[in-house]
């Protein structure tokens, strides 16, 4: 395998001028009521301790990660929109506890990870001595708001994704401790969990108030769908995202993979890229078009048509909303990218259990 760490490195254009090629071609929606939804959930971090003060507060405010989530989900009400909100704003703020040195520490990593998890379980086995940290407690309030009344069978996929999601960070740290560089397929691999779309399709059922039937999501073309979606989201955050990571020490982004590999510019790895993105768009659409016949051989009632079609429509939102919200948000600009590893709620974890990361500190990681 190539290591080609030492090809020069050369900034890169602007975001705007960055993303300028990349061709998705579903219209983006904003929902009316993304006001309404940011100062929710700005009271909810609030209430639950993970954002504190005048300073830290405007830092995550500027990121508008509301607006992400109106574009994901132009149509929902404004109960469902706001609790889109608070759990966009747990999946970002939690992703920024990784960027320093906890995120070089796998085992620790885990340890946080695993403490997530149980917030699922019916009953949670926290143990009375293990504090309680405000990215817990606002998790353990998702979970149950967002799972209170819903169909024991999304409950179930729902956790397995969100599962796949949590567990994907100790994945990440441990690419960070490896020596080399990771196959892009095998980082796509654990990249499609990371990215926490599918816990976002997911979603998209509950504020339609469908569950699509198992079989459905088991097999093609949904999956490939699914799997294509999850692609064009990895792939467009990464270009987006890469002057981040640089500066994080990180290696989880595919530019990052495609320059190192390969002895690339940079900017010839985010035009590769991108290229790559516009086939995966061309293959959704292609396959998205097979789908009526599909669903009409399988004798799929005309109800769960309409929902297959919901269903479509919003991996449309996932892929045009991210890339609009992208270019808008100041995260991946100069000043996001100059404050990655200060951010003012970057240590939440450390603050409320100091002692694990130092204990594996000195048992090595």
């Amino acid at each position: 395998m190539n290591d080609h760490k030492s090809a020069a490195v050369v900034p890169l254009p602007p975001v705007p001028r960055r993303t300028a090629p990349l061709l998705i071609p579903f219209p983006a929606r904003l929902n009316p009521g993304v006001e309404a939804a940011r100062r929710h959930t700005l009271g909810w971090l609030h209430d639950h301790g993970i954002l504190r003060g005048a300073a830290a507060t405007e830092e995550y405010d500027a990121l508008r990660l509301d607006r992400l989530m109106a574009y994901f989900y132009p149509e929902a009400g404004a109960a469902e929109l706001a609790l889109a909100t608070d759990f966009n704003a747990w999946f970002f703020l939690f992703d920024d506890q990784f960027d320093g040195e906890l995120g070089q520490c796998p085992e620790s990593v885990a340890h946080f990870v695993d403490r997530v998890v149980r917030t699922m379980d019916d009953t949670p086995d926290l143990l009375p001595e293990e504090p309680d940290s405000p990215l817990v407690a606002g998790y353990r309030d998702i979970w149950q708001r967002i799972t209170a009344g819903a169909p024991r069978a999304w409950q179930l996929r729902f956790q397995d994704h969100w599962e796949r999601y949590l567990g994907a960070y100790h994945w990440e740290a441990q690419n960070r401790t490896r020596k080399g560089v990771l196959p892009l397929e095998q980082y796509l691999k654990g990249r499609r969990d990371s990215i926490g779309v599918q816990p976002c399709l997911d979603f998209a059922e509950r504020c339609g108030g469908y569950v699509l039937p198992r079989e459905l999501h088991g097999r093609p073309p949904l999956a490939e769908l699914r799997r294509l979606t999850a692609d064009v989201v990895i792939f467009v955050n990464d270009v987006v995202s890469v002057d981040k990571e640089l500066a994080a020490g990180d290696v989880n982004n595919s530019v990052i993979i495609l320059q190192r590999s390969t002895g690339c510019t940079l900017d010839q790895a985010v035009r590769r890229i991108v290229r790559t993105t516009n086939a995966r768009v061309d293959q959704f659409q292609q396959i998205a078009a097979t789908l009526p016949a599909t669903l009409k051989e399988l004798g799929v009632p005309a109800e769960v048509h309409d929902h297959v079609g919901h269903y479509v429509t919003h991996m449309h939102h996932l892929m045009s909303g991210n890339l609009v919200w992208s270019q808008e948000t100041p995260r991946y600009d100069d000043t996001g990218t100059a404050s990655v590893r200060s951010r003012p709620w970057a240590d939440l974890f450390a603050a409320a259990d100091p002692g694990v990361l130092s204990v594996h500190r000195t048992t090595g990681c």
